[in-house]
């Protein structure tokens, strides 16, 4: 992928080596739990489809969750960080995607704010830690990321190579583009009101909707700027399948429970970034339309 010659987005805040984010526990309750801990809680989250939070809140025996959070120290990024760089490129080939997708909207497109962290860090969303994996926050509009997390994608889902970890990230602006349409308070709002199973289902479509938007980026850039070199588009194609809800419980589990995807499958998530990047169009990623998914 070809990012080199890319402007680097003046919105990401580098987190890594900020004592106060990454070490010390987490405090609930009114006790502190270390890493094992919250360890146990992700996965029983997982299993149970309980928000870690609360799992963790009920292994310390205390009432509602009392989040512990400080003001991390934002530092410049290390000049020599390619990989930072690389994301950095990343991000403001999304703002220039999606202030020019906003504009022919008549809509204005805020900019979010990328955080790059170790460990664990304080979020309006709570607090992330690196084995949640990539994911957006819309109470403070920012996508957090422990970098740590490509070498995983390389290793132990075979997705390698820049386009797969562009995709990852373009994946989590597609969740912010959800927010500003209000499309993910709509969907938020629903879920409260329904099933557990249908609110998985609701999941699913906004998961897939936000692959069809990152295909939508990835094309626009192409188009743009001509960033793709061979092979590029297939790499996406397995970072999406790899991280299909199929694979990984087939994977954590041994079996496959579809009423319970939250994600999508494999075969879906690589047909809705393939139809936002044939098209490069936002229109064609209405997934709540969709008869099929």
């Amino acid at each position: 992928m070809r990012m080199d010659d890319y402007r680097e987005s003046e919105h990401v805040e580098d987190r890594r080596g900020n004592r106060s984010a990454g070490t010390g526990g987490l405090r609930l309750g009114g006790g502190r739990m270390g890493l094992g801990t919250i360890v146990i809680a992700l996965v029983a989250s997982y299993f149970l489809g309980l928000n870690p939070l609360t799992v963790l809140n009920l292994l310390s025996g205390g009432g509602l969750p009392a989040i512990e959070q400080q003001a991390p120290e934002i530092r410049r990024t290390p000049a020599n960080d390619e990989t930072t760089r690389f994301v950095s490129r990343v991000l403001a080939s999304t703002e220039d995607t999606w202030n020019e997708a906003f504009q022919q909207m008549g809509q204005r497109y805020q900019e979010p704010k990328l955080v790059l962290f170790s460990g664990m860090t304080p979020t309006a969303c709570g607090t992330g830690q690196s084995a949640m994996g990539p994911f957006y926050c819309p109470a403070d509009q920012k996508v957090y990321i422990d970098l740590a997390f490509f070498n995983e994608l390389k290793s132990r889902f075979k997705a390698p190579g820049e386009f797969a970890q562009a995709y990852v990230i373009a994946h989590e602006v597609g969740h912010h583009v959800q927010n500003l349409l209000g499309i993910a308070d709509q969907v938020h709002k629903t879920q409260q009101r329904v099933s557990k199973r249908d609110a998985n289902a609701l999941s699913v479509r906004m998961e897939l909707q936000a692959d069809c938007l990152a295909g939508v980026w990835g094309k626009r850039t192409d188009t743009m700027k001509q960033v793709l070199e061979p092979g590029d588009l297939e790499a996406a194609l397995t970072a999406a399948s790899a991280i299909g809800d199929d694979r990984l419980q087939q994977q954590a589990q041994g079996r496959i429970v579809p009423e319970s995807f939250t994600h999508g499958s494999s075969e879906q998530r690589m047909r809705w970034f393939r139809r936002g990047f044939d098209s490069g169009d936002f229109n064609q990623c209405n997934t709540f339309k969709a008869a099929r998914l």
